[in-house]
């Protein structure tokens, strides 16, 4: 029996996580495996209503699930940063999810925005740091409101998160069993200290894996050959800020946010799954966005329980679904098909089955 926590969120978030625990019920009645799900009311309105973002006790509660299906958290009536921070941060950190998971993957039948590149070039994974850096929230402001003011954002990084975080990502490198080359993203010329504590680690956890090839590449550097060269990169390790911009970047050239799937992994605790697209509420309620993220993220959350057969199933149907033309674009609106029948039509593959799988 899993338990999972629902948090629908914001926007057109509980929309694709209908989809996503449609497809869910439809993977657990095949495989027969059992799971119990509990739904929780965290997001804008609640916030609005009540002032508060994550009540009493919300914690200790989530932690007593296996994983947490997340829809999105984003309100166009509440402050950039409140919802964020008081939820999305405050639940990584405290369950400490040190591992932000961003599979990046082109499937057939996806258009990709660059030129000859097709599901053969573009199949990597970024592990990026998830409970240090710039998002610990270190630093403040002096002489606030007045033309001296200063401010100050402090980047934290400590041995030990990242030393986890690295032997995490060599870990991931041996069991995709792909090209065994993993790469770290830095910017060592200039951030003089964080990144040479990254590079220092990242060499000394190296010799433990002789088996891995390694590179470095600075993030700009990155930037550009995720561009030009995708197929050069099998999994790349990253701290918290650099992750947070290459792996959007990374959902670009595997199609967009409509497909776009990542966890917030921690390997001995309560973990998180969910769309990378955000909220996106001026689609709410128009039934034109896309689930195929949400569903994708419901994949990797089974992956994680252990439910490796199910998982595949619904990675499957998903392939076919995009194989057989019927979604004729991942952006909302464009889909020609609304969002319950881009549901209906995975389900149904999970449920009898593709070539293969």
């Amino acid at each position: 029996m899993h338990r999972i926590a629902v948090i629908p969120g914001d926007g057109t978030g509980p929309e694709v996580v209908v989809e996503g625990l449609k497809v869910l019920e439809a993977a657990a009645s095949h495989a027969g495996f059992s799971y119990d799900t509990t739904t929780f009311d965290f997001g804008g309105e609640r916030y609005l209503a009540s002032g508060e973002t994550l009540p009493e006790g919300a914690i200790d509660e989530l932690k007593s699930f296996d994983a947490i299906f997340l829809g999105a958290i984003g309100h166009p009536d509440v402050r950039p940063g409140i919802l964020e921070q008081g939820i999305l941060l405050e639940i990584r950190f405290a369950l400490d999810q040190y591992i932000n998971l961003r599979p990046v993957k082109l499937y057939p039948g996806v258009e990709c925005p660059l030129r000859d590149k097709g599901p053969e070039q573009v199949d990597l994974v970024v592990v990026r740091e998830n409970t240090e850096g710039l998002y610990v929230g270190s630093g403040g402001f002096t002489r606030k409101g007045t033309k001296d003011e200063i401010a100050i954002q402090e980047s934290v990084n400590t041995r030990m998160g990242v030393e986890r975080c690295i032997r995490y990502a060599f870990e991931c490198c041996r069991a995709r069993d792909r090209d065994r080359k993993l790469t770290l993203c830095g910017k060592t010329n200039v951030l003089t200290f964080a990144h040479n504590l990254w590079e220092r680690v990242f060499n000394e956890v190296a010799e433990e894996y002789p088996d891995i090839e390694t590179d470095y590449a600075h993030v700009d550097a990155i930037c550009m050959w995720l561009v030009k060269n995708p197929e050069w990169f099998d999994v790349v390790v990253t701290d918290n800020m650099f992750g947070d911009i290459i792996t959007d970047l990374g959902a670009m050239i595997q199609g967009g946010m409509g497909i776009a799937a990542g966890g917030n992994i921690n390997p001995e605790g309560t973990s998180m799954f969910e769309p990378i697209g955000g909220s996106a509420p001026k689609y709410t309620g128009k039934n034109v966005i896309n689930p195929l993220a949400a569903i994708s993220a419901v994949q990797m959350m089974l992956e994680f329980l252990g439910e490796e057969e199910a998982a595949r199933r619904i990675e499957g149907a998903v392939i076919e679904v995009l194989s057989t033309g019927k979604v004729r674009n991942l952006s909302a609106g464009k889909m020609g098909m609304g969002t319950g029948e881009v549901g209906d039509l995975v389900a149904g593959y999970v449920s009898k089955g593709v070539p293969g799988v």
